[in-house]
């Protein structure tokens, strides 16, 4: 099964956030800014005077974000289910390989998506998981911060949460796909 742009990221951003500074607690959410990709479809929207696109290169998939504290990865992107993957064996292949050892604190599955949530090494994460086009399609999101600033980026993953739009395609639809 292949691994999605977004996950592939989340060890290395783990060990890569866990000494920076915080972001200022009172800092507000302005100045929003929107990641549509056209192969794929989805939408989000993210908060640039918390975030910026990473120095790194764009994957083809997704993107990444980081945030001008250095304490926080904001990860988005889309890829095909080439091997067919259900969602729930999906969601088990994240928690075995991105987040075993984790205490999940919030993990909701519905029928075409699910949530993992949780700390990890002094890490919390926030990820979002959508099966759109009858499976075919796998978008997803996540937020990567210290446990320690939970309480000050939890609002940031509520605020980009109400943004975020799954894709469909290039035409919103999944003919194609």
């Amino acid at each position: 099964m292949r691994k999605h742009f977004a996950t592939s990221c989340l060890s290395a951003a783990i060990i890569a956030l866990a000494t920076v500074p915080a972001m200022a607690a009172g800092q507000k959410l302005t100045d929003w800014a929107t990641v549509f990709h056209p192969q794929r479809g989805f939408q989000i929207a993210y908060p640039s005077n918390v975030f910026s696109p990473s120095g790194g290169a764009v994957d083809a998939d997704g993107q990444v974000f980081v945030s001008r504290d250095g304490a926080a990865k904001l990860i988005v992107g889309a890829f095909d289910n080439e091997g067919g993957a259900t969602m729930l064996d999906y969601r088990e292949q994240l928690l075995s390989e991105n987040y075993a050892g984790a205490e999940i604190d919030f993990g909701p599955i519905r029928r075409t998506w699910f949530i993992i949530s949780g700390t990890r090494g002094g890490m919390h994460f926030y990820e979002r998981v959508s099966f759109t086009c009858d499976g075919r399609l796998i978008n997803s999101w996540a937020l990567l911060y210290p446990a320690a600033l939970r309480r000050t980026y939890d609002r940031v993953v509520e605020a980009i949460a109400r943004t975020y739009t799954p894709g469909a395609g290039p035409a919103g639809h999944c003919d194609g796909l």
